[in-house]
């Protein structure tokens, strides 16, 4: 579904943690044009978040993927410790903090008493129900999913969740801002793990099962579906990039929802248990450097 409007991005962002995601959120409306404001706590984790936008700015000049100077860019972002410090006009605000359910409807609704009536709240779950964070707010209407991929200033994909109280003109809205970003929108109505996690994620857990079952390294089952199916990473890899951790999480999630399809591998709750997390500790499917 795509919207017929003018894309423009918006004038003023509200970015809820810093850490990866949350980041390339911020960096992707600031490279658009928009003012962003970013919420993490305490000045060593707020650095970090800073340095994250700096550094995939600099990556993306050095790919000539910038439209613009990286300070030029960069003087756009501003952190703050508080969610009080959100711009009370901002346009949207996006909650990018860890998958906890009721985490995620604390933050929201101190987002929506900081910000104006006006504005779009979003989340960025990967699985959780965008119907369920809705109860939180006073003004569900104004709430969506705007699901973004990692890393996502280079993902060319934005998966819209519509909970059954979203008002139209706030979908609109927010596809007109994805086509401001440069990327492509897929629309899907609210449930369990949408269709981009549910679907990647039951390819992901039938992967970890086959090398638990020793049918093959997870080298040669990457390469099957890289090379056999033209995916652009095998599932494996993918769940080092993604986190060990988030997966298991979706997976625990997904599997009370929807059933036993869906039921952990023990290896991965294993690997888990080890902090073999994935890229983040060096150490999951594969060595990181």
């Amino acid at each position: 579904m795509t919207t017929t409007a003018s894309p423009s991005a918006p004038a003023a962002v509200g970015v809820i943690g810093g850490g990866r995601m949350g980041a390339g959120i911020a960096q992707s409306f600031a490279a658009a044009g928009s003012s962003v404001t970013v919420v993490e706590s305490g000045g060593e984790a707020a650095a970090a978040a800073l340095e994250r936008v700096a550094g995939g700015l600099r990556r993306a000049a050095e790919r000539g993927k910038l439209g613009g100077s990286v300070e030029e860019i960069l003087n756009r972002v501003t952190l703050t410790d508080s969610i009080g410090g959100l711009p009370a006009d901002a346009d949207l605000v996006v909650e990018a903090v860890p998958e906890d359910a009721a985490l995620k409807a604390g933050v929201l609704a101190a987002a929506e008493r900081a910000v104006g009536s006006t504005a779009v709240l979003a989340t960025n779950t990967s699985s959780l129900s965008v119907t369920e964070l809705a109860a939180a707010l006073t003004r569900p209407g104004r709430f969506l999913g705007m699901h973004f991929f990692n890393p996502v200033p280079a993902s060319a994909l934005v998966e819209i969740v519509v909970a059954p109280g979203t008002d139209a003109g706030v979908v609109e809205t927010a596809l007109n801002w994805t086509q401001a970003l440069g990327k492509k929108d897929v629309v899907v109505k609210d449930s369990p793990g949408f269709a981009s996690s549910r679907l990647g994620l039951a390819l992901g857990l039938e992967a970890i099962r086959m090398v638990e079952d020793g049918v093959a390294s997870a080298e040669a089952i990457d390469d099957a579906m890289s090379l056999g199916y033209k995916h652009p990473m095998g599932p494996l890899r993918l769940t080092d990039l993604v986190g060990l951790d988030v997966r298991l999480a979706i997976a625990e999630y997904l599997h009370a929802t929807l059933g036993e399809r869906f039921a952990p591998p023990q290896l991965l709750r294993d690997k888990v248990t080890r902090g073999e997390l994935g890229r983040k500790t060096g150490q999951g499917f594969y060595v990181w450097e």
